[in-house]
């Protein structure tokens, strides 16, 4: 079974898995498929906002895309979800990208 199909399937018994829900979206973002990458990262934060890996990696697929406004906007919601979680790191990854998009 094709990984896409696999998540799928998980999704279809679990909607609001977001391990699965995260992985669909950076494999389709892999995939170059950006629009449904985007969605997958929408549905995810939407349902668990806290899951602050996926703010960050929507954050990459916009700024490769050329969506430096919209990748400056998910990152500023993604350094307020590591704040809220006490995820340091991610803060300053999130913060450093921000710095380098923000010129």
């Amino acid at each position: 079974m094709d990984k896409l199909a696999g998540l799928r399937e998980i999704l279809e018994l679990d909607p609001k898995n977001s391990f699965a829900r995260y992985g669909l979206a950076m494999e389709l973002a892999g995939r170059g498929e950006t629009a449904e990458a985007l969605a997958e990262f929408q549905t995810l934060l939407a349902n668990d906002p806290d899951y602050t890996a996926g703010y960050f990696m929507a954050a990459q697929t916009l700024a490769s895309a050329a969506r430096t406004a919209e990748a400056i906007e998910q990152l500023k919601a993604g350094i307020a979800s590591a704040m809220r979680t006490g995820n340091r790191h991610a803060m300053s990854e999130m913060q450093a990208m921000l710095d380098e998009l923000d010129r």
